[in-house]
């Protein structure tokens, strides 16, 4: 090798989102600058993802991703989504419930909120707050 060592791979992200939403488009951005490989899938009706992929109504959000095998509900930062695949909790993944104003891909600070960790043995429970 010459320099530095050679880059590792980047983490696939698969994406589902409705074909005009523009804040998915934003946290796909978001991703992809953390350095996150993400394919997109526009979908009609983006529920049907959802309910296949376990998300309870209440954690729902507008976009749906699957990477490393868990689901990534919602505006969930990258920092988050990169601790989750080096601790790999027992869970089905994580979910920024709603479209937090403050969240990646919002981008309007100042509202506080949370990331959920969902599916997992003991329930649901806060994964980070920002």
């Amino acid at each position: 090798m010459i320099g530095a060592a050679a880059a590792a791979p980047a983490t696939r992200v698969e994406v589902w989102k409705d074909p005009s939403c523009g804040c998915c488009e934003d946290w796909v951005r978001h991703m992809r600058a953390a350095g996150f490989e993400v394919t997109v899938r526009e979908v009609a009706d983006v529920r049907l993802v959802k309910a296949a992929r376990g998300v309870p109504e209440a954690l729902q959000s507008c976009h749906t991703a699957v990477v490393g095998g868990y689901v990534v509900e919602g505006h969930v930062p990258a920092a988050d989504v990169r601790r989750l695949l080096a601790e790999r909790p027992q869970a089905r993944g994580l979910s920024a419930p709603g479209m937090p104003p403050s969240a990646p891909g919002m981008d309007i600070s100042g509202t506080p909120y949370e990331v959920v960790l969902f599916g997992g043995a003991d329930g649901d429970r806060t994964w980070a707050r920002h």
